[in-house]
């Protein structure tokens, strides 16, 4: 168990790992993808289909991990899962059929949503350990290793077979998984505390607005389960959906933005391809130095603020991208999304976390998942319908209303 400030720091080292090794592996995936559909010689409908394995698996998992979580420890299940996840990514170069590639993806995204809740049921325990709002700092690491994965393949790619490449990915998650994973399993979680953490406070200028975004209702406490772990009430179970609904709207967003973000500058603006891909490139880069920077703002602002003014951003920014007319407005309208959304999940996950254990974190994962995977298909239709500009205002719309479930929630909350 750790005992002293040098054993959290190395928690947080190696959490910080697992964060960064899955961003990357996930995204060394992601750009061999147009290989692995000429190798399995599929459409793009039957690809489609074939892609909703990641996420059908990474969704039922999601739920299952919690219950492992609070069996058997979040950082044993961490572990495990990073094994899987790291076998799993050498497994679609090896197949050559879509039903085939279907299947493997299941697993593979069994694994990814397991790693997602486990490791940020284990980073919930140590924030509160640290008693500071760290959870962007992990969320930034996930960006980092994005970018990377991401970088690397691209570099690879006219080089090495998917095949190869899915291999080397593979060596490198189980090494890290081996050196980081030894950490976690030589110590246990940090004890949960007796009381919740207390909101970080905002700095003088801003002490009007200390309440926390949701709190822990003192009159209903959570129940114990039958394998010692607390339960949480119903009124705890509804804040977390709360917090949920937060992180759907945030997730839709970012699913939107990388799916959509280029074609809109490409056919809208008529762009060139290599100004359509900085476009996500500025969303992105922005995300993660929001992410770097979310610890200090958490601990300026508070959660509550932070939500509000996070979403508000965000609803602005990408109003201006969607409807601008000029290219560097959009750009820069993508770059303010980013900023604006950054640190609107990880404070949603760590507060669910705070509230209900690894439920609550399994509870926000998976609607946040959620509305990843509503975001594309939403504004395709939307697109076909209307136009893609008017699309993607939606994605503002959503943004407004987490803004607005953040503000309504701290001012509903009791002052603690």
């Amino acid at each position: 168990m750790p005992g002293n400030g040098n054993d959290l720091v190395r928690l947080r080292i190696a959490l910080t790992t697992f964060f960064a090794l899955d961003g990357f592996v996930f995204a060394g995936w992601v750009v061999r993808i147009p290989a692995i559909k000429h190798q399995t010689h599929a459409s793009a409908g039957t690809l489609g289909l074939a892609l909703l394995g990641v996420s059908a698996g990474a969704v039922v998992t999601m739920t299952l991990t919690g219950r492992l979580c609070r069996r058997y420890g979040s950082h044993l299940v961490t572990v495990v899962c990073a094994v899987l996840l790291s076998l799993s990514v050498a497994l679609p170069p090896l197949t050559h059929s879509a039903p085939a590639l279907g299947a493997v993806l299941l697993v593979f995204g069994a694994a990814y949503g397991g790693i997602n809740v486990a490791f940020n049921s284990a980073a919930v325990d140590l924030v509160a350990a640290l008693r500071r709002p760290v959870m962007p700092s992990f969320h930034a690491a996930y960006s980092l290793g994005g970018m990377a994965g991401a970088g690397l393949g691209g570099l690879v790619a006219g080089s090495l077979s998917p095949t190869r490449h899915l291999l080397g990915l593979t060596l490198v998650g189980l090494l890290v998984t081996a050196a980081a994973g030894h950490t976690l399993l030589r110590h246990e979680p940090p004890p949960p505390a007796d009381t919740e953490t207390p909101e970080p406070r905002p700095a003088a200028a801003h002490q009007a607005d200390p309440e926390p975004l949701v709190v822990r209702p003192a009159a209903a406490p959570p129940v114990a389960g039958r394998d010692g772990s607390r339960r949480p009430d119903s009124r705890t179970r509804r804040l977390v959906t709360v917090l949920g609904l937060i992180a759907l709207c945030t997730a839709y967003g970012e699913g939107a933005m990388a799916d959509w973000g280029a074609l809109h500058l490409e056919q809208d603006l008529d762009t060139s391809a290599g100004t359509a891909a900085v476009g996500y490139s500025c969303f992105a880069l922005a995300m993660t130095a929001g992410r770097l920077s979310g610890t200090a703002l958490l601990e300026r602002l508070g959660r509550t603020r932070t939500v509000t003014a996070g979403g508000t951003v965000a609803a602005v920014g990408m109003a201006v991208a969607a409807l601008a007319p000029a290219t560097w407005a959009v750009l820069v309208g993508f770059a303010v999304t980013g900023l604006g959304l950054a640190n609107l999940f990880p404070v949603a996950v760590e507060h669910a976390g705070r509230l209900a254990g690894p439920s609550g974190v399994a509870t926000v994962s998976t609607l946040g998942y959620s509305g990843m995977l509503l975001g594309p298909p939403a504004i395709g239709f939307m697109a076909d319908w209307l136009s893609l500009p008017v699309a993607l205002t939606s994605v503002a719309v959503l943004a407004g209303v987490a803004a607005l479930i953040g503000f309504a929630t701290g001012r509903a909350a009791p002052a603690e």
